[in-house]
């Protein structure tokens, strides 16, 4: 696998991981912030790289289900990232009644239709990595549940249950992130 790639998606992977763990941390003294909101919207973006990295790194032991749930991952990725990025970089902004207003009808399938295609597709990519055991067993097991339950729970006040779930996602690609740095090491050590 290509060596920059992987690297790139290390890094933006501990990134994303940094950018869902830290803020939550921070939010359960001060509350959702402003400063807060924008980096949480930040962090699906850079979880991208890292899930390809992931899915390039197993894909020949994860085979063709493998593939099935990277696409599915990254397609609800991309959708549920959205919505973070709308609700933590504007509805965050807006009056609390405008916001409500806003997040009814349409826009509330909308942003239930992007949770649940990213918890099918965390749950199979979390799967595909347990069969595939070429990354840390826990990480990925904790995947196939706390991505999900995140998903679901967006909806939801903020509370020290949520937050809790943002640090234990947060924590989980970090440690994904940092399982790609320790296969490259021994692949070097391997082929030296």
């Amino acid at each position: 696998m290509n060596p920059t790639l992987t690297r790139l998606g290390t890094y933006c992977g501990l990134a994303a991981g940094a950018l869902i763990a830290l803020p939550a941390a921070v939010e359960t003294v001060t509350g959702e912030t402003a400063a807060t909101s924008f980096l949480l919207g930040l962090s699906p973006a850079l979880a991208v790289p890292l899930l390809v990295v992931l899915h390039l790194r197993q894909s020949d032991a994860s085979g063709p289900f493998g593939a099935v749930a990277a696409v599915a991952n990254l397609l609800g990725l991309g959708l549920f990232g959205g919505a973070a990025f709308m609700l933590n970089m504007g509805i965050f902004y807006l009056p609390e009644a405008t916001a409500k207003e806003l997040l009814q009808g349409t826009p509330k399938v909308a942003l239930l239709g992007s949770a649940l295609v990213f918890t099918a597709g965390s749950i199979l990519f979390g799967i595909a990595m347990v069969r595939a055991r070429v990354f840390p067993r826990i990480p990925s097991l904790v995947y196939i549940g706390a991505l999900p339950a995140l998903a679901l729970a967006a909806p939801l006040p903020d509370t020290l249950v949520t937050s809790s779930l943002h640090v234990i996602c947060g924590a989980t690609l970090v440690w994904l992130a940092l399982s790609l740095v320790r296969d490259r090491r021994e692949s070097a050590l391997s082929a030296g």
